[in-house]
């Protein structure tokens, strides 16, 4: 295990009723990543996180945070996680810090790290009110408050803007992505919606049918979105063969050339090399793909968006 990789699994297998529902996943989250871990709804995100959080047992495989093996060293490693799986429970009728007090002497920290906390998630306000009275967004900023409480090096938050109206999703975005400046701190993210995912993340990782399909940077998923260019011209095969000639890279389908999309000068070197070789060029049009849909064609997933 790398010393700048903070969690690493290795084969990570779960089955549930003889059936695979984590199936050999290898994953590597680098320190202060916020690591977006993607798939629809289904695929086996929430069973890996339960294993990695040490609430599940693999069927095989292993899992490695800070170095250390989860099986022989949970409570150590648990000590430096904070985690909101699902939706965090809270006693209703008690204040902000009153919950957080609950917590703070179970975790044994200083009385100081509740005022930091409600500051780091902007609850400051509404530190004395009771919860039964807080929005959905501000229950899940309190849930994200309870999980940094330790001070942890890794924060595992599963779905947390599940159920929020957009202002709320635009709340925890921006509070998620200001957390590893702010606090250190290393995250990892699930969703089912890549849309809300890529403007967090600095990695993903997509899981479908329990299988990890995908594990690069984001701006790798979104170098695969840029799209292709279309050229509609006369004598399409031979005016494809003229441009590989002069060392241009085009596809030729359909009586359509095609060029992945570079910067406007190949293009415009493109166009020129045809009308000099006297091919007309009809129409040229720019194919992009949206990370959606590269995201559904990966999974084989439609409306999980």
């Amino acid at each position: 295990m790398a010393s700048d990789t903070i969690l690493e699994t290795k084969d990570l297998t779960k089955r549930l009723g003889g059936k695979k529902v984590v199936d050999g996943v290898n994953l590597a989250i680098g320190r202060g990543d916020i690591y977006g871990f993607l798939g629809p709804n289904g695929a086996g995100k929430t069973t890996t996180i339960r294993m990695l959080l040490g609430l599940a047992k693999p069927t095989d495989g292993s899992i490695r945070v800070f170095g250390k093996d989860i099986r022989k060293e949970r409570i150590a490693i648990l000590r430096k996680v904070g985690s909101l799986v699902e939706y965090p429970s809270y006693y209703g009728h008690l204040t902000a810090v009153e919950n957080l007090e609950a917590i703070r002497r179970l975790l044994g920290v200083p009385k100081a790290r509740i005022d930091e906390v409600l500051s780091i998630v902007r609850l400051t306000k509404d530190a004395n009110r009771a919860v039964k009275g807080f929005s959905l967004g501000m229950k899940q900023r309190l849930g994200i408050a309870t999980a940094l409480l330790g001070d942890p090096e890794l924060l595992v938050l599963d779905e947390p803007t599940n159920g929020l109206d957009p202002a709320g999703i635009q709340e925890i975005r921006e509070l998620i992505k200001s957390l590893p400046g702010k606090s250190g701190v290393t995250i990892l993210i699930s969703s089912h919606l890549l849309s809300e995912v890529e403007q967090m993340a600095t990695r993903v990782g997509i899981i479908s049918k329990g299988k990890l399909i995908y594990e690069d940077s984001i701006q790798r998923l979104r170098d695969q979105a840029k799209g292709r260019i279309r050229l509609s011209v006369s004598e399409p095969e031979a005016a494809w063969r003229t441009l590989l000639s002069h060392g241009h890279s085009v596809g030729w389908e359909n009586g359509v050339l095609t060029a992945s999309q570079t910067d406007n000068r190949t293009v415009a070197g493109i166009v020129a090399q045809l009308v000099k070789a006297d091919y007309e060029v009809y129409r040229v049009e720019e194919e992009s793909a949206s990370l959606e849909s590269i995201f559904l064609e990966m999974t084989g997933t439609e409306g999980s968006l």
